[in-house]
Order: C-alpha cells, then sequence, then structure tokens
C-alpha cells in the first residue's frame, strides 16, 4: 500500500507541467523485489514519423538495495517482434565510497532514477512498439528495487 501511494505522488508530480512526455507509466514490485525471470514490459504507439523521442527508464529504488550499481537490459521491439535495440544499462544507486543515495527522494527512504536509454531517436514507422526491462543482478530475487518504469518524451527544437 505504501509503495503505491508513493508511485501515485510520483506520477502527479510527474503530470504537472510536463508537456514533452507523450508516454510515462511505472510498474510497482511486490514486496520491493524484482525477481530475475520477471521480464516487465510496456507498449507505446508512434504516430508522428520524423519526430525526435528520447526514451528513458524509471528506477525506483529504497535504501535496502544491497549495492552501489544496478544493471539492467532493455530491448524495443516493433510491431512484428523485430528487435531494434537491445542494450546493457548500468546507473549508480548509491556512491560507491560513502553508501550515500543518488536520484531524486521527497518521501523518506525511496529514490527515484530516469535513466537515459536512446536520445533524439526516430523511429522508422508508425505503430505498436514494445518495450522490456529484466535486471541482471545475477540474484534471483533483488531486494531494494520497487517500481520500474518507462518514459517517452518528444524532442521539442527551440523557436529560432
Amino acid at each position: 500500500m505504501r509503495n503505491s501511494f508513493y508511485s501515485l505522488l510520483f506520477v502527479i508530480i510527474c503530470v504537472g507541467c510536463d508537456s514533452t512526455r507523450l508516454f510515462e507509466e511505472n510498474k510497482d514490485l511486490a514486496n520491493n523485489q524484482w525477481i530475475q525471470s520477471d521480464t516487465i514490459s510496456f507498449s507505446f504507439t508512434i504516430r508522428d514519423l520524423g519526430k525526435k523521442y528520447n526514451v528513458y527508464s524509471n528506477i525506483r529504488n529504497t535504501s535496502d538495495y544491497p549495492y552501489a550499481r544496478f544493471f539492467f537490459n532493455y530491448t524495443i521491439k516493433d510491431s512484428t517482434g523485430a528487435i531494434l535495440h537491445n542494450d546493457l544499462k548500468s546507473v549508480y544507486l548509491f556512491d560507491a565510497k560513502t553508501g550515500k543515495p543518488f536520484g531524486n527522494t521527497g518521501i523518506g527512504d525511496v529514490f527515484d532514477h530516469r535513466v537515459g536509454l536512446l536520445e533524439n531517436y526516430v523511429f522508422k514507422y508508425n505503430g505498436r512498439y514494445t518495450i522490456s526491462l529484466d535486471q541482471q543482478m545475477r540474484l534471483d530475487t533483488l531486494a531494494g528495487i520497487s517500481s520500474v518504469g518507462f518514459r517517452l518524451e518528444e524532442v521539442v527544437e527551440p523557436k529560432r
């Protein structure tokens, strides 16, 4: 219940004044644990060819996360199932020397991270796409990850 409240609050804050965001969804993980076999997927639609997009993953962790660094894999597929991108990403959730948490927080021991996956990316055609995220920490049950999300933003060129 507590994580659901934080997730709702996070979404409300993010929705406020965000005109470039086309899609954002976060999925809470039961008991703040990411099971290695659990793939988290999001589907989205591209309607405007030729536009540039920034693609992000949202990671929310608690102070119970046992490491400084977090590794995950993302895969983007088109509507035919063809893989467009598949990459391993890493992000520091805590300072490796001091243990100080990184990320945005406003509530207790919950920390939000927006991880850039693709910048100024142009999708080749309109249609449905899927992004899938997998934890790559080599643990069956990874503690301290409370939610994982996906965000798609339209790149707005400055007016001249």
